[in-house]
């Protein structure tokens, strides 16, 4: 039998590799998976509806994208890391010289080996983003550049969601949210939507809880927003929670306060913190972050926190190919469930 930090583990190994966005299928292989975990109800919301003064976009589908030289040499292919593809980038096929390739690649500026996280949701645009190996493979390879991107855009597809409804003695309800839309980034936030799920089961386990909960699984940004236009009158009934984030790194425990910062569940926060002994950041309110912008906006006005270990931003492999499972580890995972 699999103790709780074998159970994560397998979670994220498994779970990892897969292609996530706004909206596709990794996004509900991801969901199916965690059903494993906690039953949560998978929903979809189609494309094009209205949510508030935005429009839930196509569903973006992808099968395959490389760049090869003149030679037919592959030097970068999406299925070595999906990273590589610009998430959302339109189709391409076509030849291509340096000087307007390089329009459309990425690297970091600061870490050779890593490849950066890009991406193009509400601008139709195309891009490849390469470690600074292939960049100088592509600088010094001979042109001109084969480019392929088979990609299509549905506007009958879906936005995928997932949602858990535990009922307590109180109809009061408290939120957990947490977002599933990045690809192959293991702290932000592979570890928190697993960490996200296996919250929900300890709760059931314990029986019926004192307050309701709500725990969604969203697409940054959008998620939250079509959640809260298609859950509104619910959603403005709820005065507090948590946005579970960036939970599984190796550094520093942190906690990023309510837009109210004398809310109980900033005290609550301090005080747990304060009696295990563990030195903390605290991070102010910002509405540069996560999807708090969108709960704590004027017509919602939800008092969320978030608990931290190495909060995004802040670690150096941010949005990256090196946040990955060499940096992440289950015990931490744990380590933060339990707080």
């Amino acid at each position: 039998m699999k103790t709780l930090t074998g159970e994560v583990e397998h979670y994220l190994e498994l779970l990892f590799p897969i292609t996530r966005s706004v909206t596709g299928s990794g996004n509900r292989t991801t969901l199916s998976a965690l059903q494993e975990v906690a039953p949560l109800d998978i929903i979809e919301y189609p494309s094009g509806s209205p949510v508030f003064d935005w429009v839930i976009p196509n569903e973006w589908r992808v099968r395959e994208a490389w760049i090869k030289d003149a030679a037919g040499k592959t030097i970068v292919d999406f299925k070595w890391c999906n990273l590589h593809l610009v998430s959302y980038s339109e189709a391409v096929n076509g030849l291509f010289n340096i000087n307007d390739l390089r329009q459309h690649l990425h690297s970091h500026r600061l870490l050779p080996d890593a490849i950066p996280y890009r991406t193009t949701y509400y601008k139709r645009d195309w891009g490849f983003c390469v470690n600074r190996t292939q960049m100088e493979a592509l600088e010094t390879a001979a042109g001109p550049f084969a480019v392929l991107i088979d990609s299509e855009f549905d506007p009958k597809g879906s936005l995928t969601i997932g949602e858990l409804l535990i009922p307590g003695e109180l109809d009061e309800e408290i939120l957990v949210s947490t977002y599933i839309c990045h690809p192959s980034l293991a702290n932000d936030n592979l570890s928190g939507m697993i960490m996200t799920a296996f919250l929900a089961r300890e709760l059931i386990s314990r029986g019926r809880p004192r307050h309701s909960y709500r725990f969604i699984w969203v697409p940054e940004t959008i998620g939250a927003i079509s959640y809260c236009a298609m859950n509104e009158s619910a959603m403005k009934q709820i005065q507090s929670g948590l946005v579970v984030t960036s939970v599984g790194g190796p550094g520093p425990f942190g906690y990023k306060q309510t837009f109210d910062p004398y809310h109980s569940v900033n005290s609550l926060i301090e005080e747990v913190f304060a009696e295990e002994n563990i030195d903390f950041i605290t991070y102010p309110f910002d509405i540069r972050g996560s999807d708090e912008r969108q709960y704590s906006s004027q017509g919602f006005r939800i008092n969320v926190a978030s608990l931290t270990k190495d909060k995004y931003y802040e670690y150096p492999y941010y949005h990256t190919s090196l946040d990955n499972l060499d940096y992440v580890k289950a015990e931490y995972i744990v380590e933060s469930l339990r707080l």
